[in-house]
């Protein structure tokens, strides 16, 4: 939750008029506030919507296929805890530290993987997709882009792919597979290899950006938290990385960084100096990640005291525009294409020192 936003985030800031092109909207594990996530349906509701990209999560199976799943532990996104016939394969594995039991996507092959089906992994923040569980499967990033070409031949326009690395220094020590390799194989198969096509290719870790910066014209985006360091690299942490000097570092192979919304905006719900570093350097901002609930919003954006209630969003996405980011990353795009067009926050401005 964004606690660290104080009450003055209640005061709805100016900002100019939209444009298409001003900023770009990015459907966080597809329209993941609608639908479960990471699913066929996700993806094309968001771009249905009107998001500019999808971001599909990618993990390996045990046959080495790319598959879309915002962990590889797939407890809470599949009903894989109810199949009896996979009971043998709960375990405990370390993940970039972290001791976690669970179902793991590298030990099913692809046809196992597929007899599975999703389930909303917030089921109480979101009880109205529950609706869904168990209509979808575990999509391939192969079939995530056939969805992307075949909406943009319906569509006539552009869809772009954002997809995320996740713990591939992990999948290459325990399975021996390269996820920067096989990523982009199979990006350039689909006709993705140049800087100018609508890809970013995302990491938390900074070992696989720089691989793969040696391999592909592609844009390449380092996500950056608020807190801690990226797992393959102990010799510098996020917050050494968000600074000036930092940034400066990450333009040697990145084109932009995915930012916590803390790094982006002040306290006082004011612009920090992330954006003017990254442009200094060269760079693009994406911010994350923007949620319609209560329960993701700082106090002073929230409305009401049900948790999963829909607070004022509209008013964040008005900061960040006037912060100057390049993207937003959502799990509504939406209410967010909204924000936008309209220029406007839909809140109701309450009095200074009110109740959220």
């Amino acid at each position: 939750m964004l606690k660290w936003l104080s009450a003055a985030l209640m005061l709805v800031l100016a900002v100019p008029a939209y444009a298409e092109d001003d900023m770009l909207i990015i459907a966080h594990r597809g329209a993941s506030g609608e639908r479960p996530e990471h699913t066929l349906a996700a993806y094309e509701l968001a771009i249905d919507q009107g998001a500019d990209y999808i971001e599909p999560d990618l993990v390996f199976t045990k046959d080495g296929v790319l598959v879309s799943r915002h962990e590889n532990d797939i407890s809470a996104t599949t009903d894989v805890a109810k199949r009896s016939e996979f009971a043998s394969r709960k375990t405990t594995k370390s993940i970039d530290g972290a001791d976690i039991t669970g179902w793991f996507t590298e030990d099913f092959t692809l046809d196992e993987l597929k007899s599975l089906r999703a389930i909303e992994r917030l089921p109480d923040l979101r009880p109205q997709n529950t609706a869904f569980d168990g209509k979808y499967d575990v999509p391939t990033l192969a079939e995530i882009i056939d969805l992307v070409k075949r909406k943009e031949s319906e569509t006539g326009r552009r869809i772009g792919l954002y997809p995320e690395m996740k713990h591939p220094t992990y999948f290459k020590q325990a399975t021996g597979l390269n996820m920067v390799n096989a990523l982009v194989a199979q990006l350039n198969a689909a006709g993705y290899d140049t800087a100018e096509d609508p890809v970013f290719i995302q990491s938390f870790e900074v070992t696989p950006l720089i691989d793969a910066n040696g391999v592909t014209d592609m844009r390449l985006i380092q996500l950056i938290k608020a807190e801690g360091r990226p797992w393959d690299v102990e010799t510098t942490n996020y917050a050494f990385m968000s600074s000036a000097k930092g940034l400066a570092v990450l333009a040697r192979y990145a084109d932009g960084v995915g930012a916590n919304l803390q790094l982006v905006l002040n306290a006082d719900g004011t612009p920090t100096s992330l954006v003017a570093d990254a442009r200094a350097a060269g760079m693009k901002v994406h911010a994350w990640t923007l949620r319609k609930e209560n329960a993701f919003l700082p106090p002073a954006l929230q409305r009401g005291a049900n948790p999963a209630d829909a607070g004022c969003l509209s008013t964040l996405v008005s900061m960040l525009e006037d912060a100057g980011v390049d993207g937003l990353f959502t799990d509504d795009p939406a209410p967010v294409i909204s924000a936008l067009a309209s220029g406007e926050s839909a809140c109701v401005r309450e009095p200074a020192g009110g109740e959220g």
